[in-house]
């Protein structure tokens, strides 16, 4: 493929060279190869083995996509709104793709420029819900639940009051019609409740896990609904996957990125913040949050020794948080690495007006352009960071579509591969969240958890004399 059209990583500010003392030396990376090799060598493993399902995710979908577009073009023309009920990695992926892909005001859109209106319930805040409820038509709506393991206590909520005011609202046979369930493709909850109720079913391919399903059905398919190009996307991550098998680290984006990053940690650089320069990518950042948050914080290592690593990642966005967080970045401890996310080319422009000559601190900005001012916001961030000895690289997609958005997820979801490796960790389990579901479980009577609500009724109290 031409390189041109490839995203770019540009590491020159994570290094010694140019960042000083606190950066990394060319010799540190060079003495990761070994590392990098041996886990090169054990992912390589692990994927024939099907133990990393979601890396063949952009090779292995043909059929599935055809079932999507053939769903899709089928569906009711009535059909006002889509709306996706799921949490973590089923509610952040399909966000993602959406913000980076879809018009910025899509649902603001005339209908003839859409497909229907697209909506995310996330959260189980009550008036979320509700206040949704109270700004569609139920009778125009499809509701896509989407639960891998059907035991999720929020999305199977949702769905359960969605259920019963859907036969309420268009009786039993016609509500069926109305929900979609993206769910493993063989065990679980919501598999067996869609096939007995006569639901539309997608399936999440065994093995791959909710943080790494955005190129499954669980993206995929509301992707499409929205008009999103599904086949490019994966054969952008097609081409990213054919980078990500190469043995050399400085020709693998997904080994250098997470060589760099595990560098920056043994330095210190316990934070990772990805600062998007474009409103494409927010989204972006905010799935790549949980990725590396749930993938790499752990508590064990492999051996089972307990080392209470990881580095935690936040979200800024450029250039507004320029005027929030980079005063912290730039002049605060030296315990983070930016990750700028920047777009060579962006999709819309638009020109400043020539306006108030005679007033000098504005009138330089007349005849420039919004993308040539946000790339100086970016430059000028880049500069001040480095100045103060801050690492930061950058990563650069030439422009935002299906294609180089395939690349950088792709990457990314590779990278965490790398990085787990590096760390000696697990990077494809989630024990912290998994306690915090039995908790939730045995304090709402779940039949089973019996001896955790045992272990809960044996704390200690809370004491009024520390509340105010």
């Amino acid at each position: 493929m031409d390189n041109s059209k490839k995203i770019c990583i540009d590491y020159n500010n994570m290094m010694n060279e140019f960042v000083g003392e606190r950066g990394i030396a060319k010799k540190e990376l060079t003495r990761l190869e070994p590392a990098l090799k041996a886990a090169h060598e054990a992912i390589a493993a692990k994927r024939a083995s099907g133990g990393m399902a979601f890396r063949d995710l952009p090779h292995v979908q043909g059929s599935v996509v055809d079932e999507i577009l053939d769903y899709i073009a089928k569906m009711d023309t009535e059909i006002e709104y889509f709306v996706l009920l799921g949490i973590g990695g089923s509610a952040l992926g399909p966000l993602a793709l959406h913000g980076s892909l879809s018009h910025l005001y899509y649902n603001d859109l005339p209908r003839r420029l859409r497909g229907p209106k697209f909506y995310v319930i996330d959260n189980i805040d009550p008036e979320r819900l509700v206040c949704l409820l109270q700004t569609i038509d139920i009778k125009k709506a499809i509701f896509n639940v989407v639960s891998k393991s059907g035991q999720t206590s929020e999305t199977m909520s949702q769905f359960m009051i969605i259920k019963e005011l859907l036969e309420c609202a268009l009786g039993k046979e016609k509500a069926k019609e109305r929900i979609i369930a993206t769910a493993d493709e063989k065990n679980g909850v919501l598999i067996d409740i869609a096939k007995t109720e006569g639901y539309s079913i997608f399936t999440i391919p065994n093995g791959v896990i909710g943080r790494l399903s955005l190129l499954s059905p669980v993206g995929l398919l509301p992707a499409a609904v929205c008009g999103i190009d599904i086949k490019e996307l994966l054969a952008g991550a097609a081409f990213m996957d054919t980078l990500c098998t190469k043995n050399d680290m400085f020709e693998n984006p997904a080994a250098l990125y997470a060589a760099l990053h595990y560098a920056a940690l043994q330095k210190g650089s316990s934070i990772c913040v990805m600062m998007p320069y474009s409103d494409r990518l927010s989204r972006i950042a905010d799935w790549y949050v949980q990725l590396w948050a749930e993938s790499l914080g752990k508590k064990h290592d492999l051996s089972g020794n307990i080392v209470n690593v990881g580095q935690t990642p936040i979200k800024a966005l450029g250039t507004t948080d320029q005027h929030a967080q980079v005063q912290l970045f730039a002049h605060g401890p030296f315990d983070k690495i930016v990750v700028f996310l920047g777009v060579s080319r962006f999709n819309e422009d638009i020109e400043i007006p020539k306006a108030f000559p005679d007033i000098t601190n504005i009138s330089f900005l007349g005849g420039h352009t919004h993308s040539k001012l946000i790339h100086t916001e970016q430059a000028a961030t880049e500069y001040a960071l480095l100045k103060e000895g801050k690492m930061n690289m950058t990563l650069t997609l030439p422009k935002t579509d299906p294609h180089t958005i395939g690349q950088l997820l792709y990457m990314l979801e590779a990278a965490v591969s790398y990085m787990g490796e590096l760390m000696n960790v697990n990077a494809f389990d989630q024990p912290g969240v998994e306690e915090g579901k039995n908790v939730v479980y045995a304090m709402l009577g779940r039949e089973g958890y019996e001896e955790k609500r045992k272990d809960l009724e044996s704390m200690a109290r809370k004491k009024d004399e520390y509340i105010l």
